[in-house]
């Protein structure tokens, strides 16, 4: 993480266009940037199992889909790379912008926790806030060294952990109709 000091020189969506093209990821959450690395190749195979899995339709019977690491721009100052969002079709045809980055908070959003205790603290508080704040209706975070499943519901206006599943629970969401995957499923 790169931490923005100076108020007045806060990173934006514009200033990536001068990073080089090194395969990290940058993220610019209220201003502050992030880089990260490619992540380890158990992270890549729990995501993929898990996009697999999750249904094309919602419990309204909207169809929608999920996509591996998507680019999300709320703001100038708010650029994120999910590792996997879920979105409706409905709401993905009003909200790209013209580089196909998504505008809008996607209905979930899943974040597979790296190694790191810098990766760890930003996708558990300040990704957390970032999603509660602009609206994402679930927020899944999957750590695949404990093997658990920490589920946040929108809850009034923002985020609240209303589960901790470990392996031998069942993952199921009230924006799914008839969707449960074991979470040992994920971890085998």
């Amino acid at each position: 993480m790169v931490a923005n000091t100076d108020p007045k020189n806060r990173w934006t969506t514009a200033d990536l266009e001068f990073f080089p093209d090194t395969g990290d990821r940058y993220e610019i959450i209220d201003g502050d940037l992030y880089v990260t690395r490619a992540p380890h190749h158990k992270h890549q195979r729990i995501l993929t199992r898990l996009c697999r899995a999750l249904p094309l339709k919602d419990s309204d019977n909207r169809s929608g889909e999920p996509i591996q690491t998507p680019g999300l721009i709320f703001a100038g100052e708010e650029n994120v790379i999910p590792d996997l969002i879920w979105i409706s079709d409905e709401k993905s045809v009003t909200c790209i912008d013209p580089s196909g980055h998504f505008t809008a908070a996607p209905e979930l959003v899943v974040e597979a926790i790296s190694q790191s205790s810098q990766d760890i603290a930003r996708d558990r508080q300040v990704k957390l806030k970032l999603y509660s704040r602009v609206g994402v209706r679930e927020y899944w975070i999957i750590d695949w060294q404990q093997q658990t499943v920490e589920i946040y519901r929108r809850s009034q206006a923002r985020l609240e952990l209303v589960f901790t599943l470990f392996a031998e629970d069942e993952l199921t969401s009230p924006l799914f109709a008839d969707f449960s995957l074991k979470v040992s499923e994920l971890f085998d």
